[in-house]
This record gives C-alpha cells, sequence and structure tokens, in this order.
C-alpha cells in the first residue's frame, strides 16, 4: 500500500530548492557512514546507529537519538519506491512527488543519504489544506507520516477540492470515526496541559519543541509517547481511530515492547493507554489480562450560546 511523508529538507527547508532542482530527498543526522550495508534489519541499525548519536550529541536523551536514528532509517530504507513526499518549500508550499530510487549515499554533500525523486509539476500551498493537514504537515521533526490524509492529498495533487471520508486500510471498521480522531489527536495535543493525562503525564519535547507526536517505531507511528512527571514511567497512547479493537490492542502492546526494549533506560516502567470515542467491551475485557494498559473513552461537547 501506498505511504505518503511530509519531509524537511533541512532546517527550515534550507536546501529544499537544491534537493527539488536535484531530484531527491535526503538526511544528515551528523552519520558520516554509507547506511547501504545497515539497512536489512531495522533493530540492528539502531543499535549501531543510536549509540553513535548519542556519543555525537551528549546532551540528547535517548528517545531524541532513537527518534533521530528513526527518521534516518525512514528515508534510507522505509520510504518505498512509489511513496509519495510533501516537501516545505521554505514559502508556504510544497513539494510533491513520487519517491524513484532506492538509497544512495553522496559523500561529502550536502543531505548525503538521499532518496531520488520523481516531483510533480503542482506544489501545494498551504491554504489549499485542511486544519487538520496543516498541522500534521507542518509537525516538528524531519520525518512525519501523514498517509491517514492520503484521500486528500490526492485530491490536492489532481488539483481538486473536496474530500470524501474513505478509508483504504482493512483494519479501519468505521471510517467517520477514523476522520474525527485524526482531528482529536492534534486537539489533545495542542490542548494536553488541560486534559486529564496532561496532570500525570508531558509529550516528549526534544529543545521545546514536541516530539512525542507519531513517534516512529519499528512496527509503526506511535500517536502519542509520553513521560510522567517523575521521569520514571514512558507511556504508549494511542486512539482507536475506528480500528478493530483487536488491531489496537495488539498495536499497544508492540509499541510498548518497543519502548521497553530500544528507549527505556533500567529504571523506567512502561504503561500503556487507548482512548476510544465509546465504551468497548472488546477491549475491556482483552486489557483485563494487561493491567499496564489503561482504557479511556471521551466526550465531545459542543455549545451555542446565543449573544
Amino acid at each position: 500500500m501506498k505511504n505518503y511523508y511530509r519531509i524537511m529538507l533541512g532546517q527550515k527547508s534550507i536546501y529544499a530548492k537544491q534537493a527539488y532542482e536535484g531530484n531527491y530527498i535526503g538526511a544528515d543526522f551528523g552519520i558520516s557512514n554509507d547506511l547501504v550495508s545497515y539497512l536489512s534489519d531495522r533493530r540492528e541499525f539502531s543499535k549501531k546507529f543510536i549509540p553513535q548519536l548519542l556519543e555525537r550529541h551528549p546532551d540528547k536523551t535517548k528517545v531524541s537519538a532513537g527518534l533521530a536514528c528513526g527518521m534516518l532509517w525512514t528515508i534510507a530504507k522505509g520510504v518505498q519506491q512509489g511513496d509519495i513526499v510533501l516537501c516545505p518549500d521554505g514559502q508556504g508550499g510544497y513539494y510533491v512527488g513520487e519517491v524513484a530510487g532506492a538509497y544512495e549515499y553522496h559523500k561529502d554533500q550536502i543531505l548525503p543519504h538521499r532518496r531520488a525523486m520523481r516531483w510533480f509539476p503542482r506544489v501545494i500551498s498551504r491554504d489549499e489544506m485542511s486544519e487538520s493537514l496543516k498541522n500534521s504537515a507542518g509537525s516538528i521533526g524531519t520525518v512525519s507520516n501523514i498517509s491517514k490524509y492520503a484521500a486528500e492529498i490526492d485530491v490536492l495533487i489532481s488539483g481538486m477540492r473536496s474530500t470524501p471520508i474513505i478509508s483504504t486500510d482493512e483494519t479501519i471498521e468505521n471510517p467517520s470515526e477514523f476522520a474525527l480522531e485524526k482531528h482529536l489527536e492534534d486537539f489533545l495535543v495542542q490542548n494536553w496541559k488541560s486534559t486529564e493525562l496532561g496532570k500525570q503525564y508531558d509529550i516528549y519535547e526534544d529543545e521545546g519543541e514536541i516530539v512525542g507526536q507519531q513517534y516512529p517505531s519499528d512496527t509503526g507511528q506511535i500517536d502519542i509517547l509520553a513521560r510522567s512527571k517523575d521521569k520514571k514511567t514512558i507511556v504508549v497512547i494511542e486512539l482507536k481511530k475506528g480500528r478493530a479493537s483487536d488491531v489496537v490492542v495488539g498495536q499497544v502492546q508492540r509499541y510498548m515492547g518497543f519502548v521497553k526494549e530500544e528507549l527505556a533506560e533500567a529504571d523506567q516502567s512502561v504503561r500503556g493507554i487507548i482512548i476510544a470515542f465509546e465504551d468497548d467491551v472488546k477491549i475491556k475485557r482483552a486489557l483485563a489480562v494487561a493491567p499496564n494498559i489503561e482504557f479511556y473513552t471521551y466526550k465531545i461537547n459542543f455549545k451555542l450560546e446565543k449573544k
């Protein structure tokens, strides 16, 4: 299945024009190795390069180094030929194109870890995007998976404006709920401190910027990665997003396994939280034997007041 990514080409898109004119996307992260020999296994890739990143940046946490390593892996290996990439052009628009080649290392060049691109002639303006897509396409970090907006992006590429609520993901049982909870994730992050979860946990940040939304793992993107205020617990938070109950429970458990093995320090525990629109007996049954995962539901309160 085709995936869609937002990729920054240098800080503040400083290399966007050069990459567009050179028909490539790329990254640096201070790793000067040719990666071609290390791309067969993501776990081994992380074991090799996370220590290098921590050595070069001793002020970083394992979570920050893991994020950088995950983004480098995604550009070098995770992105597949035929996937669609949006790159901010630094002027309020996005270059859009299709990945056209495998990983290449260009020693001593800017963004040396590269993939060839076939750029489309049309630049997408931020003004054309829905508010939710704007937020995801403008998120912090070099790489952001925006595949959940595939239908809208395809419409924008074609030059049309209307966006139907559809999903080609067979694990999604309710496309309307999925569409609603795309917005809920952004709302949660933007209003985190005023939520019940915000009293106990902080979303991971790096140098004052949120990096815990859509955090990359070797089995997918974690909706929200947070840490208890005493820093003793890392929590994986997943929105059900219309998915089958068994799918979302299994996904949370896989993400928790990733965090425990790859990111957690020796003195940190790992917990999970599932958030759904309504009570779900299947989730509650599954979690009855998973005491380290909590289940929350949310309510939407919409009110008009005459002035």
